[in-house]
């Protein structure tokens, strides 16, 4: 049997997307725009969300080059722990910078200390 031809070129094949390998505790993001980084203290199961600080996505720390010191007051303040909404993600800042922390477009907030027990 005879195969038909078609004079279409073929179309070009698609790019194949390495998707971000999961987030992991003492995994350390650094920000593209400003001073700020982060360890990971709690990652969520799944897919990687989407770490930004200053609207830019976070970066390796061990490949991102260093910024120059922060402008004005700091938004990502060291020492802090900040989490998500729903708390499956926490982070720990190591160094501050003037860009806020957001997950997934939405700004995550300071993780409030858990109160001692009494003592009587």
């Amino acid at each position: 049997m005879d195969r038909p031809t078609t004079d279409s070129p073929s179309a070009p094949p698609e790019a194949v997307s390495v998707p971000a390998p999961p987030l992991r505790p003492g995994d350390q993001l650094a920000s593209p725009g400003c001073t700020a980084r982060v360890v990971v203290v709690r990652a969520p199961a799944g897919p990687r969300p989407l770490i930004a600080c200053g609207g830019e996505p976070m970066t390796a720390a061990a490949g991102a080059p260093t910024s120059g010191p922060a402008a004005g007051e700091p938004a990502t303040l060291i020492g802090k722990r900040y989490v998500n909404t729903d708390e499956t993600l926490e982070l720990l800042c190591v160094s501050s910078g003037s860009g806020a922390l957001s997950c997934d477009g939405v700004p995550m907030t300071i993780k409030a200390a858990k109160p001692l027990p009494a003592s009587d």
